[in-house]
Order: structure tokens, then C-alpha cells, then sequence
């Protein structure tokens, strides 16, 4: 074992294979050739261009390839996926939020639609890049191709480290407030508690991953349909006490409204929490059917259809709680649910809870996967590119998130996460903005089935660089700083264990040793 970074550490016999890239430029020691995997036999490039109506589909999967990727994903699902990991727990946790940060019931809506806005003008502008590059990895294939190895290195480094792990985290402090909730209804819960059935759900969450594929999925499938149960109680429910009158919370909605530049962008950062995910088709995108045409067709039905659905819960929140209601409470689909449904009250924390039970395990489920792929590329330690030897699970990846999610869910609260989440986040949006605009003028024979206006990546890029400069000239905070730091930080891991391939001796007994106690080996040993 090694610590090293910038070649994979996997062969290329009939196994794992990285389906990468339709260029195969990479520079620095992340690829070579025409994609790692493809050296020998030259089929490991599955996001290649192949024959057929569609060029840039690619050719099949390789034959005996275990961990292959199908293009099973048509419009349907593709819209599903959207719309199912955007709506998790932000929109039953944010309202207070934004709802404070924006001082008017005016002005919170005119950011909730915004948010939504902005996210369907950032998908548009994926789209074009899932369909330029049709390689799965979203921002860490567009980053290699715009801009080389080091900005890819990065987000993979930040991403693994921090946004996956922060998200899962957020995720799980929701699920605890809302646990607990239910059985408190005279007092806030106490913080000690909603943590410790936070990282009771993480540990539970961890097991069902680590134990099967096909559990966490199934336990996926189960979960979204609660989910889908939970919106459709409070939408029906608002429409049923608008129908008796009580509009009196919309009258004179921008009343007592806040200008405050640092507030309207930090009001964003959790209105665009309840949207996050907008781009997670493009994590996916070699198991689209036609991505030329899903992929952006998935986007525009799936990101309305979203902000309308929230747009109708905030309606439903105000027609039973006061603004100052709903901001005094954290858990402001619980307190919709005692105004309303009487003795099946106990139905929203419920339904809630279930929400981002699922939310957390499909993050889980996306984050091992995300960690094991930039492991197998050499970016992590090769010990999280690894997978149980009988269940086939990425065990070390799970459980490597899993610790950082739990230390963040001892140290933050559910709206300092969130900042720190979007802060982190939107500064990679930005950079995929400007990999697209840079690859206009430096590829710009490259194929683009889909296209969006120049001027939309530009204004999206100009937002990004709003929200995040914004929060940090109206109000400065060292977290900022330590982001930003944490960041540029990893060229201090890139420089020598990427481009110069340093060999750190002692990581190979604690990989042997971790080995053995998970029962893990590398993906190419099975195939050997």
C-alpha cells in the first residue's frame, strides 16, 4: 500500500476499469493515454465515442465486467432523480431560516423562486457539459478537461473531505430534530439529544450500506415515497385552510424586509440548500439512455416542478403559522402538522423523519461512491478504493465519511452546516461555470448535442461569485477562512503525492491491517 496519488492502483484485466474521459488528455499523473482502463484492450473507455445514432453514448460495457455501467436511466427516472434528492430536508428546515435572514414573507419568496431560477439556469449549463463530456463525475471530469489535474484533484479533495460528509451531516441533525420533536412538544428539544440520535441514524445508515447494495437501494425506493407522502400532506393541507380563508399571514409580504447584502446571500445559501442536488443526473450521466436528449429534458421537467412544489409548501406553512412562528421554529413541518391534523399530528414528524432518512442514505450511498472513484484514481488512500470481499460494498469509503460526518454533527449546528455547505459548494459550481465558458474558446469543434446561450454560464458564474464574496465583505468569519484555506490546503497532499509520487512506507502495514479487520481487498485482485 501506498499513499500516493495520480495513478490507478487497480490493473486493467477483465475487471474495474475507469470509464473516463472522450479526450484522454489529463494533465499531471490523473490519466494517460485514452483513460486508465483502456491501455490493453482499449474498451475501458465507455464514455468514448462509439457508433451509433448517438456518438457520444459510447460503446457497451465490457463483457465479465462486474462493475459496469448500463444505460438503464431514461426521461422518467431521470426526472425522478432529480426531483427525489433535491427534495430532502431543506424545505422542512430552511423556511425559518431564510425566512429570518430576509426579514419579509415578500422577500423569502422572491429567493426561494430565485434559488430556484439559478439552479435550473446552473443545470441548463451541466447540461451541456454531461453532454460535451459523457463521463461520469460531474465537476471532477469538466475540471480535468477545462482546467487539468490540480482544480480536479481539489474538488475531489474538498468534495470527499468536506461537502459529501457536511450534507450527510445536515441530513442527519434534521432527522434527530425532527425525532425528537415529536415527543417534545412544550419545549425545544435539547441539542445533546437530536446529536445523539444523529449519529445513532449514521451508524444505522453505515450498517445498511456496508451490508448490501441491494438493501440501500430498496432502502432508497421505500424512503422516497414517504417523502412524496410528506409534501403531498402539507401542500393539501394548505389548500384546504386557504379554502376556509386564512390568507391573513400573506397580506403586505414585504413588511419589514432586510437590503443587507451579506443577508440576502446568505438567505440564498439556505434557499439553495433545498435545492441541492440540481446536478446530481450529471453524476450519472454514462447510465443515461440518450443523454443528448434525457439529460437536459430531465433537467427542465424536474427543476420547475420542484420550485413549484416548494413554492405551494411555503404557501401551506403561512396559512397556518405567523412569520414569527415559523421562524421561532426549527421544525416547522412538525408545528404545521399540531395546528392541522389534530390526533394524526404524529404523521409529519413521521413522514419527515423518513424524508431524510432516505436523503441520508442516498447521500451515504452517492458519497462511498464518490470516495472509492478517487481513491481507484489515486487521489485518497487506496484502503477507500477498496470493497468487501463478499458483499462487494466500497466498506472503507462508507465508513471514512461516515466518521467525518459524525464529527461534524458534534461540532455544528444545522444553519452553521448549511453555510459552510454552500459556501464550500458554490465556489466548484463557479469553477464548472467557468470550465464552460474556457472550453468554448478552447474546444470549440468538440460536439455539444445540447447548448445553452453564453450568456447563461456567465451570469451563473456571476452569482456564484456573489455568494460567495458577498457573506464575507457584510460580515466576515474566520469559517470562511478555514474553508477557503482547507481548500488550497490540498496542494499541500497534491504536489508531492500527485506530481512528484511520494511513497509514504509505514501506510502499508495500517493498509494490511485495515484489510484484514474489514475484510476488503482491491477491486482488481477479485478478477485476478
Amino acid at each position: 500500500m501506498k499513499f500516493r496519488l495520480g495513478n490507478n492502483n487497480a490493473s486493467t484485466k477483465e475487471g474495474l476499469q475507469w470509464r473516463g474521459r472522450s479526450n484522454g488528455q489529463c494533465n499531471g499523473n490523473g490519466c494517460g493515454g485514452g483513460g486508465i482502463g483502456d491501455s490493453e484492450s482499449g474498451t475501458g473507455l465507455e464514455g468514448s465515442a462509439g457508433s451509433g445514432p448517438d456518438q457520444l453514448e459510447g460503446t457497451g460495457p465490457t463483457e465479465n465486467d462486474a462493475l459496469h455501467l448500463k444505460r438503464r436511466v431514461g426521461l422518467i427516472s431521470g426526472v425522478a432523480l432529480i426531483v427525489g434528492t433535491m427534495i430532502g430536508s431543506g424545505i422542512f428546515v430552511s423556511p425559518s431560516g431564510l425566512l429570518e435572514r430576509t426579514g419579509s414573507i415578500g422577500m423569502s419568496f422572491v429567493i426561494w423562486m430565485a434559488c430556484g431560477l439559478l439552479s435550473l439556469l446552473g443545470a441548463l449549463s451541466y447540461a451541456e457539459l454531461g453532454t460535451m463530456n459523457t463521463s461520469s463525475g460531474a465537476e471532477y471530469a469538466y475540471f480535468m478537461d477545462a482546467f487539468g489535474a490540480p482544480p480536479a484533484f481539489l474538488f475531489s479533495w474538498a468534495s470527499t473531505l468536506v461537502l459529501k460528509p457536511s450534507q450527510m451531516a445536515i441530513i442527519c441533525l434534521s432527522f434527530g430534530k425532527y425525532a425528537v420533536e415529536a415527543f417534545v412538544t412544550e419545549c425545544e428539544p435539547p441539542e445533546i439529544v437530536v446529536k445523539m440520535v444523529a449519529l445513532l441514524i449514521i451508524v444505522v445508515i453505515l450498517y445498511v450500506n456496508c451490508y448490501s447494495v441491494n438493501l440501500a437501494t430498496s432502502v432508497q425506493n421505500i424512503f422516497t415515497a414517504a417523502k412524496l407522502v410528506a409534501v403531498l400532506i402539507v401542500i393539501i393541507g394548505g389548500a384546504y385552510k386557504m379554502c376556509e380563508g386564512n390568507v391573513h399571514h400573506l397580506r403586505d409580504p414585504f413588511k419589514g424586509t432586510v437590503y443587507s447584502i451579506g443577508n440576502i446571500a446568505t438567505a440564498f445559501y439556505t434557499g439553495l440548500w433545498a435545492y441541492d442536488g440540481w446536478n446530481n443526473l450529471n453524476y450519472v450521466t454514462e447510465e443515461i439512455k440518450n443523454p443528448s436528449k434525457n439529460l437536459p429534458r430531465s433537467i427542465i421537467i424536474g427543476i420547475p416542478l420542484v420550485t413549484i412544489c416548494y413554492a405551494l409548501i411555503n404557501v401551506s406553512y403561512l396559512t397556518v403559522m405567523s412569520p414569527l412562528e415559523m421562524m421561532t421554529s426549527e421544525a416547522v413541518a412538525v408545528t404545521f402538522g399540531n395546528r392541522l391534523l389534530g390526533v394524526m399530528a404524529w404523521l409529519m414528524p413521521l413522514s419527515v423523519t423518513i424524508s431524510t432518512f432516505g436523503s441520508a442514505n442516498g447521500t451515504l450511498f452517492a458519497a462511498g461512491r464518490l470516495c472509492f472513484a478517487a481513491s481507484r484514481e489515486g487521489h485518497l488512500l487506496d484502503i477507500l478504493s477498496y470493497v468487501h470481499i463478499r458483499r462487494y460494498t466500497p466498506a472503507p469509503g462508507l465508513i471514512f465519511h461516515s466518521i467525518i460526518a459524525s464529527a461534524m454533527v458534534l461540532y455544528g449546528t444545522i444553519d452553521s452546516l448549511i453555510d459552510f455547505f454552500s459556501f464550500t459548494a458554490w465556489i466548484f459550481y463557479g469553477g464548472s461555470m467557468l470550465a464552460l465558458i474556457v472550453m468554448r474558446f478552447t474546444k470549440p469543434t468538440q460536439p455539444r448535442p445540447y447548448k445553452v446561450p453564453i450568456i447563461i454560464p456567465i451570469l451563473v458564474l456571476l452569482i456564484s461569485i456573489y455568494l460567495v464574496v458577498g457573506p464575507i465583505v457584510d460580515k466576515p468569519t474566520i469559517e470562511y477562512l478555514y474553508a477557503a484555506l482547507f481548500i488550497l490546503g490540498g496542494m499541500v497532499f497534491y504536489v508531492p503525492f500527485v506530481h512528484f509520487k511520494l511513497r509514504v512506507p509505514f501506510m502499508d502495514g495500517v493498509t494490511v491491517f485495515l484489510q484484514m479487520l474489514l475484510e476488503v481487498a482491491p477491486t482488481a485482485s477479485m478478477f485476478e
